[in-house]
């Protein structure tokens, strides 16, 4: 009786290992394509992230890396930022440094039509040669983790000018983890997890809202980190006599009846009184709908001609004494 017991919970489990990796296996297939908005987030954290030993940052890029993730080649040089290897700034140069997240980062768009790149152009077409512009951005950050990435790990290169290229998003408060051994590895375990977590905190456009508002009293904990961060680089940048603008990203959403404008009314009072220059780029968008200005179905990162229109209004801005 207990060995009939014992050979049928090993056959059980020997059929779910069967499914399970015949399972795997068909998911990595069909994910060849590069198209699971999820999955590739999923492979940009394992190919070119890294653990970090600060704490505050949770991660960071791999430096000297490269992969190909949502059919786009991403490299990341030396300092962790996504482009080219940086040169030494040349005399009297100027260099513009963007810090934010995954939009920054430009994920789903080609090195050359992200905005780093696209202010470049500008400012090379209007014969302004000694002006660069680097790509900080990271995704998964948030205002204090990118703010402390700089000033732990960037402050070296020196930059004349940072533009904190903020989302709404950037004042949630972002846990480190310590990682889940199954969901690292099996692309089977990660699309289980992402459906049953769509299912349970599925939500209306008016719930988002409700949970946005949450997120900007004062008394939370992600807020006070990202007010006291950008308080942190405004009195550096007077320090060092460096220029600083705040770039506020509109949600891509929803854009015809735009429902966050009272956090972009927060965040232009912030700036105001840090002494920082406010771009509002929710008037870049304007009118737009989401599978204009979305890098693919499913992901609501701007693509190339959402940054096209982020260059189209900081330039003049960046180009005004």
């Amino acid at each position: 009786m207990i060995k009939k017991v014992v050979f049928g919970v090993m056959a059980v489990l020997l059929g779910i290992t069967v499914v399970s990796l015949v399972s795997e296996g068909v998911i990595r297939l069909k994910n060849l394509s590069m198209g699971n908005y999820d999955v590739e987030m999923w492979r940009y954290a394992r190919e070119l992230k890294t653990r970090s030993a600060n704490p505050v940052l949770g991660h960071e890029h791999i430096s000297s890396s490269q992969a190909m993730l949502q059919l786009v080649p991403i490299r990341i040089n030396e300092w962790g930022l996504r482009g080219a290897p940086v040169v030494p700034r040349s005399q009297g140069g100027r260099r513009i440094l963007i810090l934010g997240s995954s939009i920054t980062f430009g994920w789903g768009v080609e090195e050359e039509k992200t905005l780093s790149v696209l202010l470049s152009e500008r400012f090379r077409a209007d014969g302004q040669e000694n002006v660069e512009v680097l790509n900080a951005g990271i995704g998964n950050y948030n205002t204090e983790r990118y703010v402390e990435r700089y000033l732990t790990k960037l402050v070296d290169l020196k930059p004349t000018d940072i533009i904190v290229h903020y989302f709404v998003n950037d004042a949630e408060k972002l846990e480190s983890g310590s990682g889940n051994v199954l969901l690292e590895n099996s692309q089977l375990a990660l699309t289980l997890w992402i459906a049953i977590n769509r299912f349970i905190y599925s939500g209306d456009d008016e719930s988002l809202v409700e949970h946005y508002r949450s997120v900007y009293q004062e008394d939370q904990s992600g807020y006070r980190a990202m007010v006291a961060s950008l308080e942190k680089l405004a009195a550096h940048a007077k320090k060092d006599g460096i220029r600083l603008y705040l770039a506020m990203i509109p949600d891509v959403h929803n854009l015809t009846d735009y429902p966050f404008e009272f956090i972009h009314e927060r965040m232009r009072k912030l700036v105001t009184r840090t002494g920082m220059r406010y771009i509002d780029l929710k008037s870049s968008f304007a009118n737009l709908s989401p599978e204009d200005v979305w890098a693919m179905p499913g992901d609501p990162h701007p693509n190339a001609l959402g940054h096209k229109l982020m260059a189209d209004q900081i330039y003049p801005v960046l180009n005004t004494p």
